[in-house]
Formats: structure tokens, sequence, C-alpha cells
């Protein structure tokens, strides 16, 4: 069969190229073209375009390239239209993906299938109309999606699974380096890791960042390192700008290396995000920082326009809060300190939240949400 995927950040590349390998293991003519990035290029099949060259987040920068994502938009309803797939599937990416979805069942007529789901039950939750004239099947990668879609909303889902637990365990298996070898390799101390996780946009490291080392640097002083997760889209030069003054030593930048650095490290401060997930998968006690000016209106905004009670996975996922939240002004280096300090080796936060780690990968299921995925993708298109 013919599919045509679209992803439009980073996470979304990574989820679509395990999708297609499982694809092409339940269907030996697979044959895909996509909007996506290196990883699916990793697999095979033709980019139209890279997904770099579309995402833009936030209302002032897509408006500043609209005329970019005008142009790609137009390119790639006429590309659907061409090659005619038997199903074109979506990777998040509401903003575009929603207006292809109409686009598609509308004009084409080609089944239109959704791999994880516009977080509506967050924020915007009339998409839930767009999705329901546009989108033929919607398969979910998190529990509480199946009673907010089915239940509340009267439109059937299917739930695979999370393709986190498969990235996660995957990592695990294939990872050998020993901490001995880990500072050694990344040229680090042979002290205990305090693990700094500030987003992986500019807003967010600006935002976070020097608040997340400031908090760091009385454990720094008691024998720890502050050790940054940086990601090769952002300059080095732009996280040592929003370290400048800050004592150096005993704090490090790493590049690329997420998930050796959460292997190794005792306790983390984390940015909302998928990364708050990955963060519990992989064992390690969290704070979540999501720093934002005007910290009494955001709060008071958060309350009044998010649909969910918490912003990280883990807390929605287990419908409480089993790692700490600080949000707006919330995030201010007393309070960081103060969970560090519960939850760092003989903290009295630290064994509880490791105990609702394994209640949450519980609920999440079983590893296997790609191939799953695929399997319930050929089922539906050969009905």
């Amino acid at each position: 069969m013919k599919y045509f995927l679209i992803a439009g950040e980073a996470s979304g590349d990574l989820h679509a190229s395990n999708l297609m390998r499982c694809l092409q293991q339940e269907d030996a003519e697979a044959d895909f073209r996509y909007y996506g990035g290196d990883r699916m290029m990793a697999v095979g099949g033709e980019c139209l375009r890279h997904y770099k060259e579309i995402a833009y987040m936030g209302f002032i920068p897509v408006m500043m390239h609209a005329g970019v994502i005008l142009r790609a938009m137009r390119e790639c309803k006429k590309a659907i239209a061409q090659w005619q797939p038997d199903v074109v599937i979506l990777v998040d990416y509401p903003g575009f993906n929603l207006s292809m979805a109409r686009y598609v069942k509308q004009k084409l007529g080609i089944p239109v299938y959704y791999y994880i789901s516009p977080k509506i039950w967050a924020w915007k939750e009339h998409r839930i109309r767009q999705i329901k004239e546009n989108v033929d099947e919607l398969f979910s990668i998190l529990p509480f999606e199946v009673p907010f879609f089915e239940q509340k909303h009267g439109y059937p889902i299917h739930y695979v699974g999370n393709p986190s637990v498969d990235e996660m365990e995957q990592f695990k298996k294939g990872y050998r380096e020993t901490y001995e070898a880990f500072i050694r390799n990344y040229q680090l101390e042979n002290r205990p890791v305090i693990a700094l996780l500030p987003g992986s946009r500019r807003q967010e490291v600006k935002d976070n960042l020097r608040r997340m080392a400031e908090a760091a640097l009385p454990y720094l002083e008691k024998g720890y390192q502050a050790v940054v997760a940086t990601v090769a889209d952002l300059p080095q030069e732009f996280y040592l700008e929003h370290l400048r003054g800050l004592p150096t030593q005993h704090l490090h930048l790493l590049c690329n290396a997420t998930l050796p650095l959460l292997s190794h490290a005792e306790v983390a401060l984390v940015t909302s995000g998928t990364a708050t997930l990955e963060t519990a998968l992989m064992r390690v006690p969290q704070v979540v920082c999501y720093y934002a000016p005007l910290g009494p209106i955001v709060r008071f905004l958060k309350r009044k326009l998010l649909h969910v009670p918490y912003i990280s996975l883990p807390n929605l996922i287990m419908d409480r809060e089993i790692i700490p939240e600080l949000i707006a002004d919330e995030v201010n280096v007393p309070n960081m300190i103060r969970h560090l300090q519960e939850l760092l080796r003989g903290g009295t936060h630290r064994n509880p939240m490791l105990a609702d780690y394994e209640a949450m990968v519980l609920r999440l299921g079983p590893d296997g949400a790609p191939q799953r995925a695929a399997q319930e993708i050929l089922h539906c298109l050969r009905k």
C-alpha cells in the first residue's frame, strides 16, 4: 500500500519513523512519501519536505513565516492529489495537520488516520468537530484520551500504548555505558549528577535554564555536578549566554545525549513536555519547572483556558500529582531547592515517586505500541 505521512517536529519524526518500520514488517509492499525528518528518511521512501522548514510554534513565529507554511500546505495537497495514496497518516502537529485532514477527506476522499492525537483535552477542545468530520481513525498513545474521546465526545478511538515505552526500553537494552565510562567519554566529573532539561525550544531555554542552574548551585557545593541537556538545533553559545555570571565549576553542557544523561542522573529538573514522561520511564525523580513572565496572570489563565489539572504527562496519566509542578512565578530558587532536597538519595519523596513511576508504567501498558498501531492501521484499511 501507499502511505503518505506528515510529521511536523522532531518527536513526530521519531514516532513516525518507528511506525513506518512496523508498517514495513506488516506490509511487504509499503511505499512511503512524507513531510518528515532524518529518522523517517533513514527508514526509506521519499521525503518531500523536511519538518524543520515548517516547524514554527507560537502565534508570532507562525505569522512571521506564514508564507512558507502556506506554500508548504499547497505543495503537500498537490503531492497527495497526484500520488493518490491509500491513506494519509497525520502525526500530531495539529495546526498544519487538521487543515490537511479537511482537504484530503472532503476534496480527495482518501482515508485520513491520525497517529498521536492532537492534545485537544488540554486546550482548543472545539477541534473535536474537525476531528469527527475529517479523521476516519484516531490512534491514541495516552490512556486518559480514551474516556475523553469516547465517553465525553462519542468518538471511538484506538488506544495502542505509548511509543515512549518502546523507545526507552530499546535504549536501555542497547545502552551498556558504565558510570565511569559515561563521565570519561563526556569529560564530566566523578560526582553525582543533577540533570537539567530546559527544553528544546529557544524560549523554553531562555525562560528556564538560568533558574534551574541557580537552584542546583547549593548542591554543587555539597559534592554534586549539574549537567545541562542541550540540543544541536541551538548553539552552545546560546546556553552559555543564559549561564553568564554563574560559577562554571561543576556545571556542564551535554549535547544530544539526554538519555545517557538520565541513565546516570540522581534527580532532574525538567521543563514540561514529552521529556517529563521520558524522565519518568528512565526512573529518575524529577521536578517540573515551566517559567512564564507575569506569573499570577499566567496561573489565572491556566485555570481558565486549560481543561486539565496538570501540565506534565506522568501526572495526567495517573490523574494525580506524582511529581511536583512549578509553573510561572512558582519557578523560583527556594521552591526548586526544597523539592530537590526531597528527591535526592535519602529524601522523603524519592521512593514514593519511584513507586508511582511503576504504577504509571502499568497504566501505560506493555511495549509494542508502534507494532500495534501498524497492525490496527492495516486492519482498518483492509476492512
